[in-house]
């Protein structure tokens, strides 16, 4: 059992930055992968950015060079810096990790850029 804990949403104007993290608990080492996925209002989730153990990323086309995850493994914490936010970026932010038997997910968090 792995669970995930978000912090750091909130409300930001346009242009502005904010950090998320994700706090992981319980069988971490049995983490393959962890990530961000975003669900804005009426829309499809949309994977954000994605970082595998070995350190390999992945970001959605609309967030490079905008957004960057990384990985305190001694704290078993997730991170995400979002800067140059967008109104387009408004949304509820998800952590998931992924192991061998599932997937788990983290509650959400609201995002929200004012324009």
């Amino acid at each position: 059992q792995v669970q995930l804990v978000e912090s750091g949403g909130g409300l930001v104007q346009a242009g502005g930055s904010l950090r998320l993290s994700c706090a992981a608990s319980g069988s971490t080492s049995s983490i393959n992968h962890m990530g961000w996925y975003r669900q804005a209002l009426g829309k499809q989730r949309e994977l954000v950015a994605r970082i595998w153990s070995g350190g390999v990323i992945y970001y959605g086309d609309s967030v490079k060079g905008r957004f960057t995850i990384s990985r305190d493994n001694a704290e078993n914490t997730m991170y995400l810096q979002m800067t140059m936010l967008k109104p387009e970026d408004t949304a509820v932010y998800y952590c998931y990790a992924d192991t061998v038997v599932r997937q788990y997910w983290g509650q959400g968090t609201q995002v929200t850029v004012s324009s």
